[in-house]
């Protein structure tokens, strides 16, 4: 088939997130499975790819269209986007395609290719990636959307992807028909952590003793995250442990400087470590030294860091607002606390007390491999491909 994934941003964005992640590991699948893909994308967010602009680049097998953004103060501020570009290229080449794929919908360069899509009779599928209903983040700006452009998107597609069924019960509030709804996780590379790298590197590397517990958080820095209970959780746990560090991994962000006074005003800043974002190997050498990873989120709809960490052996701790809570409650690869200081405190101390590492936890890897790896979760998002393509 010929596939067009759309995605704000793409390789070698990924200070972005997840969504960035997800629509290239997808592609990647897809061309391993014969496909012709195809990703209309931006020229970056915190500053511009070095990238030939407007036309197809070759990235590791796919067709990629870095579209040059006008007004950056617009993709910095709110994540949204000018492509000006984009319509010139839509116009001429959707109707080439056999079926696309949106990752996220209130984007510019969604109505561009939608519309296209719908002049041409070209199917599309919708994936929110968490950002289903108009709340959280820009509220204002996403009902105006959803007035104009956003409720047709979604009525109109031909599918809609759900993470999970907390999710899919988000869209059936937007008045998609059940019928349109399909749940597919996301996805984990595997071939990432075929071979682990060995226990204490981490450490090393940032002048830790080999006797001092890490606690991890590794992700976004966001108040969405929930870092800041996190942090308020550690300050006293500190009072009962011995050896202990937090570790807090993720992109610069405007969020940084109030977590770091945070730290500064319960008095722990020799106890907490702001590290930047971590990559490749660099990241998995974290997960496999720390004794905890911990997503105490607000709201999230499917943060792969948490199948990261389980695939490592790394006991997991995320709360319940998390939407992949179930799955972790399913499988058991964790454990679930509500989003309360005192909970969340009981349950990091519970896990330091015990060990638990390369026992209990590290035993859910093999339930995150057959279940998550792209391979399998690839040929789920096919089959819906084929179910509605051209």
């Amino acid at each position: 088939m010929k596939i067009l994934q759309v995605s704000n941003f793409f390789k070698p964005s990924w200070e972005t997130g997840g969504v960035t992640r997800t629509c290239y590991d997808l592609s990647k699948s897809l061309v391993a499975n014969g496909h012709e893909v195809t990703v209309y994308t931006t020229d970056g967010y915190a500053s511009r790819l070095k990238v030939p602009i407007n036309t197809a680049v070759n990235v590791d097998g796919i067709n990629v269209y870095y579209f040059y953004n006008i007004f950056r103060g617009l993709v910095k501020k709110m994540k949204f986007p000018i492509p000006y570009y984009a319509p010139f290229v839509s116009s001429k080449k959707i109707k080439n395609f056999d079926i696309i794929h949106i990752h996220e919908h209130r984007t510019l360069l969604a109505i561009v290719v939608s519309y296209y899509a719908k002049k041409y009779n070209i199917p599309y599928v919708i994936q929110a990636h968490g950002s289903v209903l108009p709340f959280i983040q820009n509220q204002k700006f996403k009902k105006v959307f959803d007035a104009t452009f956003g409720n047709n998107m979604l009525h109109d597609a031909s599918k809609v992807i759900a993470l999970t069924e907390y999710e899919s019960e988000q869209y059936l509030q937007m008045g998609v028909n059940k019928s349109k709804i399909c749940i597919i996780p996301n996805g984990l590379n595997l071939k990432e952590y075929e071979k682990l790298s060995n226990k204490g590197v981490f450490k090393q590397k940032n002048s830790f003793s080999n006797n001092e517990r890490i606690i991890l958080y590794l992700g976004r820095i966001d108040k969405i995250k929930g870092i800041d209970l996190l942090i308020e959780a550690f300050s006293d746990l500190i009072n009962e442990l011995n050896y202990i560090r937090l570790v807090i991994v993720g992109p610069e962000s405007n969020y940084l400087p109030i977590l770091k006074k945070q730290t500064t005003d319960f008095g722990i800043n020799d106890k907490v470590l702001f590290m930047g974002p971590l990559y490749g190997s660099n990241k998995i050498e974290a997960y496999i030294d720390a004794d905890i990873y911990v997503l105490p989120s607000r709201y999230e709809t499917f943060p792969n860091t948490v199948l990261e960490a389980c695939v490592c052996g790394t006991p997991i701790i995320v709360t319940d607002r998390c939407g992949i809570s179930d799955i972790v409650k399913v499988h058991k690869l964790g454990c679930v606390v509500k989003f309360d200081k005192e909970m969340l405190k009981c349950a990091l101390s519970k896990v330091l007390s015990t060990n638990f590492k390369n026992t209990e936890f590290c035993n859910r890897a093999q339930i995150v491999k057959d279940n998550f790896g792209w391979s399998t979760v690839s040929q789920k998002v096919e089959n819906i491909y084929r179910s509605v393509a051209k």
